[in-house]
C-alpha cells in the first residue's frame, strides 16, 4: 500500500510542479516523498522510478499522438537513427524514471541518516 501511494504523490507532485519549474523538479519531489513515506531503499528508488517513467511516458505519447508521432519520428531519427518513435517515448521514459528514482533513493538514505 506504501509502494501504491508512494508512486501516486510522486506522479501527482511531479507533474504539478513541473507545470511552474523546471523538469529537473522531478528528483526533488521524488526526494520528498521517499523522505516523507519510510520504505526500503529500493522500493523507494522503484516507486520514484515507476513513477515517473509512467508519466513521463504517458505524457510523451499522448503529446505525440495529438499530431500523429510526426515530430517523433524526426527526432528519433536524429537521436537514435531509426524511425521508431515507440522507443524515443520509451526512452523519455527511462531518463524520467532514473532521475526520479535515484532522488527518491536518495530521500530514503537521507531519512535513513536522521532516523538512526
Amino acid at each position: 500500500m506504501k509502494f501504491l501511494i508512494s508512486v501516486l504523490l510522486t506522479a501527482l507532485l511531479s507533474f504539478a510542479a513541473c507545470l511552474f519549474l523546471p523538469w529537473w523538479v522531478i528528483a526533488v519531489t521524488g526526494f520528498i516523498v521517499a523522505f516523507a513515506i519510510p520504505q526500503k531503499a529500493g522500493i523507494a528508488f522503484l516507486a520514484g522510478f515507476a513513477a515517473l517513467f509512467f508519466l513521463w511516458a504517458g505524457l510523451s505519447f499522448w503529446i505525440s499522438a495529438a499530431n500523429n508521432h510526426l515530430l517523433a519520428h524526426k527526432i528519433s531519427l536524429l537521436f537514435i537513427k531509426a524511425d521508431n518513435p515507440i522507443l524515443l517515448i520509451a526512452i523519455t521514459g527511462l531518463i524520467g524514471g532514473l532521475v526520479a528514482g535515484f532522488g527518491g533513493l536518495t530521500g530514503r538514505l537521507t531519512r535513513k541518516l536522521f532516523t538512526r
